[in-house]
């Protein structure tokens, strides 16, 4: 995040140290792959509570295990399968929508 120091002719704009490291596209690409997993497994994790569901509940509706429900909502799993997301979806009247982005 950028800071602003305002003085009284000009303001300074100060770079935080996350900003300067996202420039370096190393540390941006294995980011951008944290955060995309992390963000799948918060957005189920998520809609099951809203929903007032256990995951065994979900694993039920979706025909999986409920040790499979907890992998799909742990931040270090990346083995997604679209079938099995696309259930999911569905068990919450949700669609799935998968993008790419820059």
């Amino acid at each position: 995040m950028t800071k602003c120091i305002k003085y009284d002719t000009f303001v300074l704009m100060k770079k935080s140290i996350f900003d300067k490291k996202m420039e370096d596209p190393k540390f941006r690409a294995v980011y951008d792959q944290v955060s995309a997993q992390m963000g799948v497994g918060e957005q189920i994790a998520k809609l099951r509570h809203e929903a007032k569901m256990s995951q065994l509940e979900l694993a039920k509706k979706v025909s999986t295990s409920r040790t499979a429900i907890a992998r799909y909502e742990s931040g270090d799993y990346d083995r997604y399968n679209v079938g099995t997301l696309t259930r999911i979806a569905r068990a919450f009247h949700k669609r799935l929508k998968i993008s790419f982005s820059s």
